[in-house]
């Protein structure tokens, strides 16, 4: 069984987190979503489920206008193969969300740790961050910091790349 609202909260209460959610009405892509700008501080995201061909799973977080190369992606996290997006079926299996609702806050329900999380290096540079918190009807704020300390606590060890294709020059 999924875990509920309630429950994700307490877990980030348990571990000392602050976070403020803010209720909206359903948006299931970035676009819909952009109209929450006003209300809601921080970086905005997108959270991207993905499978390489061998069944590896990922989830890959990056800022809401991130340019990701889907074909090129596997070489950058040495996957198996060109990725394809999971279904909504091994979604809500693996990570107890629906299409529209995916965040890295599904971490909670991957208790075999099937799935790889990784979060884009640019992303990581803003303080607060914003996700669905398990439904697409609200947003989560968090802080950076705070988000790696939640996706451990889940034992999820967050890998940290540039994914957007914007990592800064060499040198």
């Amino acid at each position: 069984m999924p875990t509920t609202l309630d429950q994700l909260f307490a877990a980030l209460d348990a571990l000392g987190i602050a976070h403020a959610t803010v209720k909206h009405p359903p948006v299931f892509t970035v676009e819909q979503a952009a109209s929450l700008r006003g209300e809601v501080p921080g970086a905005h995201t997108k959270n991207l489920f993905l499978r390489d061909k061998k069944n590896a799973l990922y989830l890959v977080v990056a800022l809401e206008d991130a340019e990701i190369d889907l074909k090129g992606l596997h070489r950058v996290l040495g996957a198996s193969g060109r990725f394809s997006f999971g279904s909504a079926d091994l979604l809500l299996e693996v990570w107890g969300v629906t299409p529209g609702s995916v965040t890295p806050f599904g971490a909670i329900n991957d208790t075999q740790g099937r799935v790889t999380v990784v979060l884009d290096a640019e992303m990581m540079e803003h303080e607060t961050l914003n996700y669905h918190p398990l439904i697409n009807t609200m947003t989560t704020s968090i802080g950076r910091d705070d988000l790696v300390k939640f996706l451990e606590s889940t034992g999820h060890q967050p890998r940290i790349e540039w994914v957007s294709g914007l990592s800064p020059e060499p040198g």
